[in-house]
């Protein structure tokens, strides 16, 4: 048996990676970041030691499904089954994707 790990891919999804710099340059955000940690002082300066990039990312729910190993190949339409079966493709929501492929006894 295998189990197939998938999620639900929709128009409204993001997947976008930003800079710490452009992060701590933006005036709102340095704004309430000084607000936070620093009330009430005067003079502040935000700097990073790297430029980590930060990542923005539609959070998804991992749905499974276990399917016999001679499916293999079939895996993607079967993943696209269970989801139309339990209906998890709503309205802005047309496929899904893989995750992960498990071996199991």
């Amino acid at each position: 048996m295998i189990q197939v790990s998938y999620t639900v891919m929709c128009k409204n999804d993001i997947n976008k990676e930003i800079s710490l710099s452009e992060v701590l340059n933006n005036e709102k955000v340095a704004k309430a970041i000084k607000g936070e940690f620093a009330k009430g002082l005067r003079n502040l300066a935000l700097s990073q030691k790297e430029d980590t990039p930060i990542y923005i990312k539609t959070k998804k729910e991992v749905y499974e499904f276990t399917a016999s190993k001679n499916d293999f190949a079939d895996l993607l339409e079967l993943a696209e089954e269970d989801a139309r079966k339990h209906k998890r493709l709503k309205k802005e929501c047309d496929g899904v994707e893989l995750i992960d492929i498990l071996t199991i006894d």
